[in-house]
């Protein structure tokens, strides 16, 4: 992903362009690596809850319907998350929101370990997902508007992918920690307190979006950013000469001439002439996929120990399963660039309705892990995609908030599914369970064809 240093002198370039031009360097790897993790961690917490609550069910002798509401209420608090953290990130930047939520999440994940009775968990899993929620658009957000244009996509991929780590060290200490102990979910749910140290990083360590400093009048602040950007790439650039640059004091650098500030925006601007459309596809790809994958994956360990399975069997059948999400990821990245984000969106989408009808009926272990492994792969890649495309529908000035009201809209499902599943295992098992969840994938698949194709695009202004 590197190219040889080089210097822009012969075409007036925006700062944005400036950044889309740039190859892909240690700078943007740190800011890869930095999100991913708060990524990974966000992926632990609500992988956790999916093998607690299944532990808790034993211990604290919760219903079926008291653990359809453990599972659900995080949702609750993700989806208005998600709405309020896009508006913010929109308002106060994306590395400051992006911190803060880390750290609300975190504290409360720690808190949980403490919890006496279902009550007080539940109240300590919605602060969970307020902080949750608002996180993940908006690390999105931040990692597409620096990616260079011609592998956005990827990068945004890679940054999901980060997902199956944290789901995966979920499964780790859920296997080797929760069922060994009567006290083991509260150290699964202490391990928790990792993000709100790890916010203090973020909010030194990252840089905010040039695009939003520009958008808020912040010129100078988004110059330095470009230029330590240019610099990691061994990249110079010099306006052409009569070039609009901005009145700097005497030894400052020359930035590129500003775009003036634009005015702040709201969810109606998502649902006007323009953008209309493309959200409606957005928000319904994003309500079947989030209905499938947590009506899934939340219930996977407790459904395989209400079929006969023990607890430790069931974790472990779990941990292969979320293992084949790696493979999942890395084909979406690789496709992505080549097919397109709308083609690799809706294949994976239309695999994972096809592999969830498939892991309804299978009548054997093997038939199981097969079918879940790829059920789990062609869902991930799935994930990987969206979260691509999501940034780029949108432009600068409303991008955050239209990312987090799709994702808001899409927990609405993932509230829902958790409680509607024990209702459709007692009424038909796997089978019923497995065969709405495949509708709910088709129901995205459908909704993505009508999502822009921005593969290789500037993301628009």
């Amino acid at each position: 992903m590197t190219a040889p240093p080089q210097s822009h002198g012969s075409a007036h370039l925006t700062r944005s362009e400036r950044l889309d031009r740039l190859p892909f360097t240690r700078k943007h790897g740190r800011l890869l690596t930095g999100s991913g993790i708060g990524w990974a961690l966000d992926a632990m917490d609500v992988g956790l809850i999916s093998f607690i609550m299944a532990a808790l069910a034993a211990e604290w002798n919760l219903s079926q319907t008291e653990q359809s509401w453990l599972a659900s209420i995080g949702f609750v608090g993700m989806a208005l998350g998600a709405s309020l953290g896009g508006l913010l990130a929109d308002r106060i930047g994306r590395r400051s929101v992006f911190a803060l939520t880390l750290l609300v999440y975190g504290l409360a994940t720690g808190a949980s370990a403490l919890a006496g009775g279902l009550a007080v968990l539940l109240v300590l899993r919605f602060i969970v997902g307020l902080g949750l929620g608002a996180e993940l658009p908006v690390a999105s957000t931040l990692v597409s508007e620096f990616a260079p244009a011609r592998i956005r996509g990827r990068v945004v991929v890679v940054l999901e992918a980060f997902w199956a780590v944290g789901w995966l060290l979920a499964a780790l200490v859920a296997y080797f920690v929760v069922p060994y102990s009567d006290d083991g979910w509260r150290w699964a749910f202490a391990i928790g307190l990792v993000p709100a140290l790890y916010a203090i990083v973020i909010r030194r360590g990252l840089p905010e979006s040039v695009r939003f400093l520009e958008s808020k009048g912040r010129h100078d602040e988004a110059e330095a950013v470009v230029r330590e950007f240019e610099q990691a790439a061994g990249t110079t650039y010099s306006p052409p000469v009569g070039a609009a640059t901005e009145t700097a004091p005497a030894g400052a650098v020359t930035a590129t001439a500003p775009a003036p500030a634009t005015p702040a925006s709201g969810v109606r601007d998502l649902f006007g002439p323009v953008l209309r459309r493309r959200s409606v596809a957005l928000w319904l790809t994003w309500f079947g996929v989030n209905f499938a994958y947590y009506g899934a994956f939340i219930w996977i360990p407790s459904l395989l120990y209400a079929e006969g399975f023990t607890l430790v069997r069931s974790f472990q059948f779990t941990l292969i399963i979320t293992l084949a999400q790696l493979p999942g990821y890395a084909l979406s990245a690789l496709l992505i660039e080549v097919w397109g984000r709308r083609a690799t969106l809706a294949t994976f989408l239309a695999g994972s309705a096809v592999a969830a009808v498939l892991f309804g009926q299978a009548e054997s272990e093997a038939m199981l892990l097969v079918t879940g492994c790829a059920l789990s792969m062609a869902n991930l890649g799935a994930w990987g995609a969206l979260y691509a495309v999501t940034p780029e529908v949108y432009p600068t000035r409303v991008r955050a908030t239209g990312a987090g009201w799709a994702a808001a809209f899409g927990r609405i499902a993932s509230i829902v599914a958790p409680l509607i599943v024990p209702v459709l295992f007692r009424a038909g098992g796997l089978g019923l369970v497995f065969a709405v969840l495949g509708a709910a994938f088709l129901l995205a698949t459908v909704s993505s064809l009508f999502l822009p194709e921005m593969a290789g695009e500037e993301l628009a202004e």
